[in-house]
């Protein structure tokens, strides 16, 4: 079984590389952080909070990862791994917000808002957000040609459209839509999976698309790669959110860093309350099955990138 394979991950030269390979990512994202000065300096301290407060970094190391399959120039891809990262945390920081989801907790330590203030959480959400614009366009700055500046418009616009109405806001949307009660009474159980599904391959699975797919357009990737890239992307974004339902339920707030069982708590609707836990690890494993399946038909190999793949899904924080 897939699963059973991660076993072995704790047993090889996985979590070093890992660990390597995160840090070259923090090496990155502090290259493109603000420095903390002038009358914005509140905002941008938040700003640098919510972003230095820890996390795997694992959306920009599937850049970094796709970008070498394909033989990208760190010029062009590391200003895309910053804002992803940047994109990704600003997401969590307003999803943590009482108007939101109301968490005190994130990465271990207390999220953004509890810290500086519902508003100049707002702002540093605003402003995390509009400078992972400003950061990937330096990319297309970077280009020694005109090939390379066309690499990097699409691969910007592959990570506003994904980021945007189209992608994680629209997903957002959703979820909250998710949470009217009157609306999910009169829902039928086909009906609240199918909604279900929208949200994770939106809210959750459009971002680790941009992960999947930025890098290998700025290598110049054949078509058929960054189109089963964002089969990948899908499949494992999916598996991803279903697991992290699971780990909702089997999990502990130290070992993931967030408060846990709150789905549960508030009623909503998940996977696992929809089909239980063990059809839920099923899924992910079928899932997680299909995503290695489009790896093998990929014109390039990623041995690190298949490992990665499987601890995405199959973790336990």
């Amino acid at each position: 079984m897939i699963s059973e394979r991660i076993v072995d991950m704790e047993t090889n030269d996985f979590h070093v590389l890992l660990n390597k390979k995160a840090a070259e990512c923090e090496a990155v994202l502090q290259k493109f952080l603000p420095r903390q000065e002038g009358f914005a300096e509140r905002v941008i301290e938040a700003m640098n909070y919510s972003v230095l407060a820890g996390g795997k970094r694992l959306r920009p190391m599937l850049i970094l990862e796709t970008a070498a399959m394909y033989g990208a120039e760190p010029s062009m891809y590391e200003p895309f791994m910053a804002a992803l990262e940047m994109i990704h945390t600003y997401s969590l920081v307003h999803d943590d917000l009482p108007a939101m989801d109301n968490d005190t907790l994130r990465r271990g330590r207390k999220t953004t808002w509890n810290v500086y203030g519902d508003g100049m959480a707002v702002i540093a959400g605003d402003g995390l957000l509009n400078l992972a614009y400003e950061t990937a366009a330096r990319a297309i700055e970077n280009a020694g040609s005109e090939l390379q500046m066309r690499r990097g418009i699409r691969a910007l616009n592959v990570l506003a459209r994904n980021a945007g109405i189209y992608g994680m806001v629209g997903g957002q949307c959703a979820d909250i839509e998710a949470e009217n009660r009157e609306t999910l009474e009169t829902a039928s159980d086909e009906e609240k999976e199918a909604l279900l599904v929208y949200i994770h391959e939106n809210k959750t699975a459009a971002m680790i698309r941009s992960g999947f797919q930025i890098g290998a357009i700025l290598g110049g990737a054949p078509e058929e790669d960054i189109e089963e890239l964002g089969i990948i992307a899908d499949r494992i974004g999916l598996a991803f959110q279903i697991q992290d339902d699971i780990l909702d339920v089997t999990g502990s707030s130290e070992d993931l860093g967030k408060t846990i069982g709150k789905d549960a708590e508030e009623g909503k609707v998940t996977y696992v309350s929809l089909h239980g836990l063990e059809a839920a690890a099923e899924k992910v494993e079928s899932l997680t099955r299909e995503a290695l399946e489009a790896m093998d038909r990929l014109h390039v190999q990623n041995d690190f990138l298949r490992e990665l793949a499987l601890y995405l899904v199959v973790r336990s924080n």
